[in-house]
């Protein structure tokens, strides 16, 4: 069980499970016709994240990078493991497995939703945390490398979400929009 909690609606809840539900809401926000795989691939994104936790990685940029790339194997080797308890086809799993390891991000439309949906929850749920904690050039290339990953319709729905002044500032700074 996630040891890790999160306020909703004033109530505590896992936060990778709440991670989760939004990650499929705003996949079905993107594209309320999803496939089944990408409906699983985003329900596992952070399947047991919990397990993994962030200083098995040295601190600073490097070691980041390991704790992410990690990660992804982990999260798609644990959703493979439960799909196929639950009964899941071979071809389902090897789907949800490529969507988690973000295979074929450039040329898979799934993919790129799934990465879409990504970027939206972070500048939805953890953009205004993140900003209280780090500087703003830093916060700067974030928004970019975040805004450069996402698609036209990733960043048109960006563009409708509902900031607070200080990430509107950010985001005003980052992509030179007034």
């Amino acid at each position: 069980m996630d040891p890790n909690r999160i306020k909703v609606d004033g109530i505590s809840r896992p936060k990778a499970l709440v991670f989760a539900e939004r990650l499929t809401e705003e996949v079905l926000g993107l594209d309320p016709e999803a496939s089944e795989p990408l409906r699983l691939a985003s329900r596992c994104q952070h399947i047991c994240r919990w397990q993994v936790p962030r200083d098995t990685q040295p601190m600073g940029r490097v070691g980041y990078l390991k704790w992410r790339a990690g990660l992804k194997k982990f999260h798609a080797d644990k959703s493979a493991e439960i799909l196929r308890q639950v009964g899941y086809d071979d071809q389902t799993i090897a789907r949800v497995v490529d969507l988690n390891l973000k295979k074929n991000l450039a040329s898979d439309p799934d993919c790129q939703t799934l990465e879409d949906a990504l970027c939206l929850v972070f500048l939805k749920y953890q953009f205004d945390e993140m900003i209280e904690k780090s500087e703003q050039e830093k916060m700067v290339r974030i928004v970019r490398k975040t805004w450069a990953k996402m698609s036209e319709a990733g960043q048109k729905a960006a563009a409708q979400l509902d900031f607070s002044e200080q990430a509107a500032a950010v985001l005003k700074d980052a992509l030179g929009e007034d």
